[in-house]
């Protein structure tokens, strides 16, 4: 079984290798030659790397955010943390967790096979927490053996394909076309946020079509414009905090210069991503092909949701902050009505906020985006606070996901197997 933990834990797990091991059959099977299997598959790792450098930077600094977000307006509560949960798992749920991967990828391929839904699902960090909802939710309701692993595996494998599916309509119209498809497992919050939008909102008016005063011209660059708006965000926060609490980062640096650097490198963040989506792009999509031809005829991979950033930055950044606001307004509206007080995770709602920001602005436009965006956080924020009670009835107290397909299946599973038991 450590063999089986290595392969699929230590190399299938990396999400780096996977989609360069594909990108390296599916060139294969073009019959490309050594060189060009070599330069592929290298340029996919390579691409995939700098991706996760970005998302890593990007990280970083909504930690420091969010530390100094809760600290300076003094909030107490509970932070979607599916790393505790995963953590709690792997000691003692490991090797079903690892199987339940495994059989969820070989359904995958079978339903991708032999019906019309044609997704692969290829974000290893995503189905790691499908996964581990399966197992973490199976056990405790009183699954074992190969009785979890089966039921998890197929759960886990007809979600890698359907949520892809039902994502699909307004990715094509994202992209122009079904070159790529989403395999993010925050899907449920992206439709709520797009139905919002579009009942809301105007399509026509795209967050990528702001006009500017000849003043105010150099906004229309991306990056630019998005320090224009990410400096208040931090710096806001950083005031409130006060200089003692942003000192156990800053390393002796002025805590409004740290916290004005912090914003910025929040920017290069995103900067360094969209060029590893792009790299990476350029070479899995072809690559993909090859696969296509030789195993599932028509093949989509389904990929994690920064490839979507590149076709509306404005809208990211629009989704991120009417999700921020969204989740503040939860926060502090749910423990009215008997909930837990969720506080707002800046990286749900940065990666998940910005991807439905640009679902939202496909069928809502500006306004869309922006009311969407609320609606969006006030949903990711009460998914988390039902899970809770299930997860507490475990013995899991303080502790719950934050991807609202994985809750989604948390509740569903949870509550079935606890009406049978």
């Amino acid at each position: 079984m450590s063999f089986l933990t290595f392969i699929v834990h230590d190399v299938l797990g990396q999400a780096s290798i996977l989609i360069s091991l594909i990108a390296m059959i599916g060139l294969i099977s073009l019959k490309k030659s050594p060189g060009q299997v070599i330069t592929g598959t290298l340029k996919t790792l390579l691409g995939f790397l700098v991706l996760l450098a970005g998302a890593n930077i990007i990280v970083a600094t909504l930690t420091f955010l969010g530390e100094i977000f809760q600290k300076g307006f003094n909030m107490r509560g509970v932070v979607t943390d599916v790393g505790s949960i995963a953590g709690i798992a792997q000691q003692t749920l490991g090797r079903e967790t690892a199987l339940i991967m495994v059989i969820a990828f070989i359904v995958n391929i079978a339903i991708a096979r032999f019906t019309r839904f044609k997704y692969i699902f290829l974000t290893g960090q995503a189905s790691l927490w499908m996964a581990t909802v399966c197992s973490v939710i199976g056990y405790m309701g009183g699954l074992r053996g190969v009785e979890l692993i089966v039921l998890g595996g197929v759960i886990a494998g007809l979600m890698a394909v359907f949520m892809p599916a039902l994502a699909q309509p307004i990715v094509r119209k994202i992209t122009g076309g079904d070159d790529i498809a989403l395999g993010h497992f925050c899907t449920v919050g992206y439709i709520v946020q797009a139905g919002v939008a579009k009942v809301t909102g105007d399509a026509s008016k795209s967050t990528e079509d702001l006009e500017l005063p000849q003043a105010l011209s150099f906004l229309q660059d991306t990056y630019l414009s998005m320090m224009v708006v990410m400096i208040p965000i931090y710096l806001i926060p950083a005031i409130a905090a006060g200089p003692e609490v942003v000192a156990a980062s800053s390393n002796g640096v002025n805590y409004l210069v740290y916290s004005f650097l912090q914003a910025i490198q929040f920017v290069v963040g995103v900067y360094v991503l969209l060029s590893g989506v792009r790299l990476l792009l350029a070479e899995i999509v072809p690559a993909f092909r090859g696969i296509a031809l030789r195993i599932v005829p028509n093949a989509v991979p389904a990929l994690d949701c920064p490839v979507l950033f590149p076709y509306a930055p404005n809208a990211v950044i629009i989704g991120f902050i009417s999700t921020t606001i969204g989740s503040v307004i939860g926060m502090f509206l749910f423990p009215w009505v008997g909930l837990a007080m969720i506080l707002p995770g800046m990286l749900t709602n940065f990666f998940a906020g910005g991807t439905a920001g640009i679902f939202a602005n496909a069928v809502g436009g500006r306004r869309g985006a922006i009311i969407g965006g609320v609606f969006h956080g006030l949903f990711i924020t009460l998914l988390p606070a039902l899970l809770l009670p299930l997860l507490g009835q475990y013995g899991m107290s303080n502790v719950t996901f934050s991807d609202s397909d994985v809750i989604s299946v948390g509740l569903i599973f949870g509550h079935v197997l606890n009406f049978f038991h």
